[in-house]
Order: structure tokens, then sequence, then C-alpha cells
């Protein structure tokens, strides 16, 4: 038998029937579903350290268990000393069985190792998908915190098939993202 996360697992025998339940899905095709996650660190001060970018590229593959590339800048623009093609942060697409083990140490490991957690804003973009920043990188215990040599904030942005923020909502909710306000949690 092959090795299958445990957010799948849930989201096969629990998370259908609870969606389905709640907003009354006729197949289980019909219900949203976890894409990819997709992490990005944009690094502006990359222009002036070489290293800087690397070190980010390193900390984040550790934090994703999957290679992260350089995002190139697309322009000039001489007022940041930039140019077309310099390296301007990093980022991972994660989907499938990284992308669940990812989403399970996010939710069990480093969110609740941030200072004065109180849960996370609810703000959607109207079409099902989170996006969700943090500050400091060093809540992920991957990270080394006596070898960082800057502290680097990071975005998760969680692509759902949901067709509306509510459905969307109940998803991620469903998986267990500490929401601030669970008014609709049972």
């Amino acid at each position: 038998m092959s090795y299958v996360p445990t957010l799948k697992k849930k989201y096969d025998e629990e998370v259908i029937a609870s969606l389905t339940k709640e907003f009354s899905y006729k197949t289980v095709m019909q219900v949203p579903r976890l894409e990819k996650i997709v992490i990005n660190q944009g690094l502006g001060q990359g222009v002036a350290d070489k290293k800087l970018i690397e070190i980010a590229q390193n900390e984040l593959t550790a934090i994703a268990g999957q290679k992260a590339v350089q995002t190139l800048s697309k322009k000039d623009i001489s007022n940041f000393k930039l140019r077309k093609g310099m390296p301007i942060g990093v980022t991972v697409t994660l989907r499938r069985d990284r992308m669940y083990e990812f989403l399970e140490r996010l939710i069990s490991v480093a969110l609740p190792r941030i200072r004065d957690f109180k849960g996370i804003s609810e703000k959607f973009d109207g079409r099902g998908n989170y996006s969700l920043g943090v500050t400091e990188q060093i809540i992920f215990p991957e990270i080394d915190i006596d070898k960082i040599s800057k502290i680097l904030g990071l975005q998760m942005t969680f692509v759902t098939s949901a067709q509306t923020d509510e459905e969307g909502f109940a998803l991620l909710r469903e998986f267990g993202l500490p929401f601030k306000n669970n008014k609709k949690n049972n």
C-alpha cells in the first residue's frame, strides 16, 4: 500500500462529506478541492546583495521540500537600480502529496509558533482563493535560527477549485486553518 498524506485522507473521508452536506452538491466532482499552494518570497534587497537570493532560495527549498526557483525582474527600473532579468525573489509551487504535507506542517507546527497568534484573517480574492502572509520565516522548524542572516517574510497562496469565497473558506476551515472568527463553524 502506498503512502497517502493525512490531510489527503481527511479530505477524502471527512471534508467531501461535510462540504456536500453544507452546500448540497449533487456529485463529488462539484466539491471544491485544493489545487496548489504557491509560496513566494519577494526580495527587494536582493538587488544589492546577491547572496541574499541564494540564501532565501535554500531556505524556501528546505521549508517546501521542493526546489525553489528564482523570479526575475521583467523590466528596468532605474530608481531601484533594477535591470531586466535580475533575480528579485524566489517561489515554489506545491501540488499533490507535497502540498498536503506542507499544509499539515503549516497548520500543526508553524502557525502555532507565531508570537501572540490569534488566528488568520478571512480575506479571500473573490474566486475562492486565499493568500496568507507570514512576517518571519523562522516559524518553520526547518529553518535553523542560528544560521539565518536576515529575517524575511513570505507569502502563501492557496489556490482552490471553489467558485465562491464561502466555498473556499469552508474548504480551508475543514482542513483546519485557524481563522480568527470561525463564525461558520458548528
